[in-house]
């Protein structure tokens, strides 16, 4: 196991993660359409209250706002020539607003392109862009990568080679994101979690999970199946609930109290680092940390 792993795991039973980013810099002022690794060059300090806020509130492992940080991404909104800023400053900005015990793990998510055949990119070209923006991740002082939201294995298998090559001595999650179909579990790329968990381990992902696409009732379930599969630490992010379209605004309805509640579960599903993804707040972090410290 990686030595900050070991570290952490003989401190605490059950990490606790931090929760949503998109749906908290919107609370903020990001406007839709914009691209959000922009704010951290144009407004630091209101990226900087999300992790602080997190960090606050029981969270020991951060991410950073680089989840669309990649080459690919970037250069449709004309930032690609900001790439290696973009992401070294979206690491410093988490890093610099936690304490020592609060640990960042900086957030790399899909391309948006397709690996050939289905598109024109070549495992070398997208292991080569995951591979430069890990790097300025790294520069930035992030603690480890987290490589999230994934639904394609041979993508995500890019990025984690990447992240091997460039910051070996970091430690390196994958998390997928799978929803539930009339045969049960898998991403929109076909990838079950017997699959998923079977590959990464193999591979030397230092952390397998699951994040997004579910809530935490559906993530006791994948979770379930994933520790079949390994015996690798387990990363859990569920959504705040099935989101719901009120008065024209999409709402997470889960409540810190709802969310807590099934952490017991999440844990005795194999869950051994616990947050929230789409929706979940502070608030919601802060009940689940309780939840994850009785442990």
């Amino acid at each position: 196991m990686n030595r900050l792993l070991i570290k952490l795991f003989e401190k605490y039973n059950i990490i606790p993660l931090d929760g949503a980013w998109g749906t908290e810099l919107s609370r903020r002022g990001l406007p839709a359409g914009e691209t959000p690794e922009k704010w951290n060059l144009d407004f630091p300090d209101k990226v900087a209250e999300i992790p602080k806020a997190y960090a606050d509130n029981g969270a020991i492992i951060v991410i950073t706002n680089t989840f669309g940080g990649n080459r690919f991404k970037l250069e449709k909104s004309g930032l690609g020539d900001k790439l290696a800023e973009i992401n070294k400053k979206g690491a410093e900005i988490s890093k610099n607003v936690v304490d020592n015990n609060t640990y960042v793990f900086a957030s790399v998510g899909p391309t948006g392109e397709f690996l050939q055949p289905l598109g024109l990119i070549s495992k070398e070209e997208m292991e080569k862009v995951f591979g430069e923006q890990i790097l300025a991740l790294k520069n930035g002082g992030a603690d480890g990568i987290i490589i999230e939201t994934m639904t394609d294995i041979e993508e995500a298998s890019c990025a984690l080679r990447a992240a091997k090559s460039v910051a070996p001595d970091l430690p390196v999650a994958v998390s997928i994101t799978f929803d539930k179909g009339l045969n049960g579990y898998a991403t929109m790329m076909g990838v079950t979690p017997e699959q998923a968990a079977t590959h990464f381990d193999s591979a030397g992902a230092d952390i397998i999970g699951t994040n997004c696409g579910n809530g935490i009732e559906n993530m006791i379930e994948v979770v379930k199946e994933l520790r079949k599969f390994t015996d690798k630490p387990i990363w859990a992010r569920p959504n705040a609930g099935v989101p719901q379209l009120i008065n024209g605004e999409t709402v997470f309805p889960a409540t810190p109290e709802e969310m807590a509640d099934k952490v017991t579960e999440l844990i005795n599903a194999g869950a051994n680092m616990i947050g929230g993804c789409c929706g979940t707040t502070p608030e919601q972090i802060k009940e689940i940390s309780k939840s994850c410290n009785l442990k």
